[in-house]
């Protein structure tokens, strides 16, 4: 089991404020797949996992269609990163784990 494996309460800092979700990992290799439950409902999500790192990119419909590029570092039983936007920039993702 990898360091970042397992349940996460995050928060993503937005222009259109704080988004809650539970992001769900179980790495395998070099990659991950897992779940993200939101107020915008749930997805299945994979991506690259490098050690304690993983990234991934996550489909947007609301309020407008885009592809979000996210990063996140898990330390312990925190998880900081990043969620890129395109051209409305990057914004800071936070999370502790739950399980």
């Amino acid at each position: 089991m990898a360091d970042v494996d397992g349940s996460w309460d995050c928060t993503v800092k937005s222009p259109l404020g704080d988004q809650k979700m539970t992001v769900v990992v179980k790495t395998e290799g070099n990659s991950w797949n897992g779940t993200v439950a939101g107020a915008m409902g749930s997805s299945d999500l994979s991506g690259e996992a490098d050690g304690n790192t993983i990234s991934w990119k996550q489909q947007m419909t609301v309020p407008m269609p885009m592809t979000l590029d996210c990063k996140a570092t898990a330390e312990g039983d925190t998880l900081t990163g990043t969620v890129g936007a395109g051209a409305f920039g990057s914004f800071p993702l936070s999370g502790t784990r739950t399980a």
